[in-house]
């Protein structure tokens, strides 16, 4: 189930990145049980601020991933682009193996990444800076 989850999310990172433009979003978050099946809560510890974080046996984790849908937009050669939702549930015991494949994925995956130019910016707020000081003599 894994191996089918990265090889979707890598399929989705080359989609972005031959694209040219778009968006990758990747959440992660404990995933809580059933109300109707609660376990028993922990006891709040006074001293412990965290103490509802520490349960007794270890939450699985949900891992999703999208893209952002587009529309197309006038005057552009875009084209529209339909959401594509990724998800997995991955298990604590297999917690170390699933964050390293993770993190190669993800590396993989912002290697298409363009540098921002921040000499362009520091010209173009340098300017407006004196055209200011300018208008204000």
């Amino acid at each position: 189930m894994l191996f089918q989850f990265f090889s979707q999310l890598a399929n989705l990172f080359e989609r972005t990145r031959t694209q040219g433009h778009g968006s990758v979003y990747l959440t992660q978050k404990r995933l809580t049980f059933d109300t109707s099946s609660a376990p028993p809560c922990p006891e709040k510890v006074a001293d412990d601020p965290l103490w509802d974080t520490h349960p007794e046996q270890p939450l699985p984790i949900l891992i999703r991933a999208s893209n952002n849908r587009s529309d197309k937009r006038k005057g552009t050669d875009r084209k529209d682009i339909r959401k594509i939702k990724l998800s997995t549930v991955v298990s604590p015991d297999d917690l170390d193996l699933f964050y390293s494949r993770y993190a190669e994925a993800c590396k993989t995956g912002m290697s298409g990444l363009k540098k921002r130019d921040k000499k362009k910016a520091k010209k173009v707020k340098k300017k407006k800076k004196a055209a200011v000081g300018e208008t204000k003599v």
